[in-house]
């Protein structure tokens, strides 16, 4: 070749803005353009100098294989694609700064958060170190596919480009993963926390606020938790109900304490039911004892009708337990409206409860009442008069109050079925 045609073959690379060079078949650096400065520095070269027998190598099997070589330099990565020019006995070097492609793919390996790629088909392309639980615990493999829900799910969020996490459980770990679409390389990169610790103590606050609901009614809990030191409140009417196992004294006598406790449970647990199912706020429980309240957070006027209602629906839903029903448990239940005075007392244990004549009528309606019966005073039978049926009882003697009349509820508008009598117990 002739110097006039190897000029002229070097003269149409020093435009192109890639690296573009040419070695002769002894390595040696015939021509390179103004974009290999990086390259031939990282090598240590210049035109006219051999190129270091482990670049040769990598360059010679990359043209074997029709593959490319990547060369580091000035803190950008080159690919490099060798193309020989077997009539000519040179090999032409054409380079492609491929810095932020590579990027993309080698990033994530020093993510401490697990990150992986998946294609549009749901199959694993790429998983960096810290997602090995997670990649493990869903049985995958590269070039395997997702699960079919959890594949779905991601690809939904990102079509619909949702920034909502999906929460997956893996082998007792729980993970936020974030699926972002990256279109420019067809490919989506699913980027996850793992959230196990924020889960548990997202499981302790609600368990605590059960058990705080337990004790304090929703708006009182709130007050609470608001910084309020005293919480006293008077409430002009209210419904308040007491209802206590009849015999509890020889029935404890007969079981053993973990019986006797199961039973109490489960009939407390029944109570609590009902309780939500009317809108009702339960205010604590004494030994056998169930003291259940009305009208005091709700602004309605319905609240002696739904306490009846409960005091009715009672006894089919205590029926339904069997060693209730085997044992015979029966209830006296009193029911009496009027004003209370509420409030949170003491500081490290702490309680909400009602105090007032209202309370104490409502205790006697039950302490004087008959087992299996709901007895109630005379201002609860005027307000249900009409929905409900009642039997007149007569004068009681009331500690305190003297002779009292007193009624029997007998029947109303029970949930699901007609009207009927009432019998508490088996």
């Amino acid at each position: 070749m002739t110097g006039a045609q190897i000029s002229a073959i070097n003269r149409f690379p020093d435009d192109n803005p890639n690296p573009v060079m040419r070695v002769d078949a002894g390595g040696n650096l015939m021509y390179a353009n103004p974009a290999s400065g990086p390259i031939l520095r990282s090598l240590g070269v210049a035109v006219g100098d051999a190129l270091p027998p482990e670049a040769m190598d990598r360059l010679s099997a990359a043209a074997t294989d029709r593959g490319f070589v990547e060369f580091v330099a000035d803190n950008r990565t080159y690919a490099v694609w060798p193309v020989p020019l077997a009539d000519l006995g040179l090999t032409n070097l054409y380079g492609t700064d491929v810095t932020a492609e590579r990027a993309i793919v080698k990033f994530p390996d020093q993510n401490p958060n697990p990150v992986f790629r998946i294609h549009w088909d749901g199959t694993l392309a790429y998983a960096n170190p810290a997602s090995a639980h997670l990649i493990d615990g869903l049985g995958l493999a590269l070039g395997a596919s997702l699960p079919t829900d959890l594949r779905d799910l991601l690809l939904q969020r990102v079509r619909a480009n949702d920034r909502a996490t999906q929460d997956v459980e893996v082998q007792g770990r729980t993970y936020a993963l974030l699926p972002v679409d990256v279109p420019e390389f067809g490919f989506i990169n699913v980027y996850g926390t793992d959230v196990t610790a924020v889960k548990e103590r997202e499981r302790l606050a609600m368990e605590n606020e059960r058990l705080l609901l337990n004790i304090l009614p929703g708006p009182v809990a709130d007050r609470l938790r608001a910084g309020e030191a005293l919480i006293a409140d008077r409430f002009d009417d209210v419904t308040l109900l007491f209802a206590d196992v009849v015999g509890f004294t020889h029935l404890s006598s007969s079981l053993s304490p973990r019986e006797l406790v199961s039973v109490l449970n489960d009939i407390f647990t029944v109570f609590g039911g009902l309780v939500d199912r009317y809108g009702l706020e339960k205010v604590k429980t004494i030994g056998d004892a169930y003291m259940v309240v009305g009208g005091m957070q709700e602004d309605s006027d319905d609240h002696p009708a739904r306490v009846a209602a409960m005091a009715l629906d009672l006894a089919a839903c205590v029926s339904g337990i069997p060693t209730a029903a085997r044992l015979g448990v029966t209830f006296r239940i009193g029911i009496h409206v009027g004003p209370v005075v509420a409030g949170v007392i003491g500081t490290k244990k702490f309680i909400y409860d009602v105090w007032g004549d209202t309370v104490n009528l409502a205790s006697r309606m039950e302490s004087l009442g008959l087992p299996g019966r709901v007895q109630v005073t005379q201002q609860v039978m005027e307000r249900l008069h009409g929905d409900f049926t009642f039997e007149a009882r007569g004068l009681i003697d009331v500690k305190g109050k003297g002779p009292l009349p007193t009624y029997l509820l007998s029947g109303g508008p029970l949930v699901g079925r007609a009207p009927n009598t009432l019998a508490i117990g088996s």
